[in-house]
């Protein structure tokens, strides 16, 4: 297994679980996030759905590969190039506990991250979640089309993964 797409919603813990097993694993690791929103010298700007792609495919040339991120349109080829799919399927109330803890840890300089967060991304986050919860169901018929390659893990801690 060279190649695992990490997937799930906001705060359900994909990139705890990704640096942990890049580290164990050693496999390099990319937050899709960054690829969608790469820093520029003027700041962060928007790579165009064909230019992540491209940089998806440029990265898979490459090898052995840990993504993770949220489930978006632009990468779904990831999906079919992975040899893993793990799904981080973190409680909704764990979830919500966690976006508050992080704004807060951000806000006072304790976690670092790639966006300001004010109380705009802060509402945007319990948007995604409640989108995602609203939309579950497609995103788990999309699921079912990998039964083979998908591990469903009900946190990023989950003892489930043995690689």
């Amino acid at each position: 297994m060279k190649k695992i797409f990490i997937v799930g919603i906001v705060a359900s813990g994909k990139t705890t679980l990704a640096k942990r097993l890049s580290r164990t694993m050693n496999l390099p690791w990319y937050e899709l996030d960054s690829i969608v929103h790469p820093e520029t010298p003027e700041g962060r700007a928007k790579r165009t759905p064909t230019e992540q792609l491209e940089v998806i495919m440029d990265i898979d040339r490459e090898g052995m590969w840990i993504f993770e991120g949220t489930d978006r349109e632009s990468y779904q080829c990831l999906y079919e190039m992975a040899d893993i799919i793990l799904f981080v399927d973190t409680p909704l109330w764990k979830r919500r506990i966690r976006i508050v803890t992080r704004f807060l840890k951000q806000n006072l300089g304790i976690e670092s991250c790639n966006y300001k967060p004010n109380l705009k991304m802060l509402q945007m986050m319990f948007k995604w979640t409640k989108d995602f919860e609203r939309n579950r169901s497609r995103f788990e018929a999309k699921l079912r089309m990998y039964p083979d390659k998908l591990i469903r893990l009900h946190d990023n801690n989950d003892k489930e993964v043995l690689f």
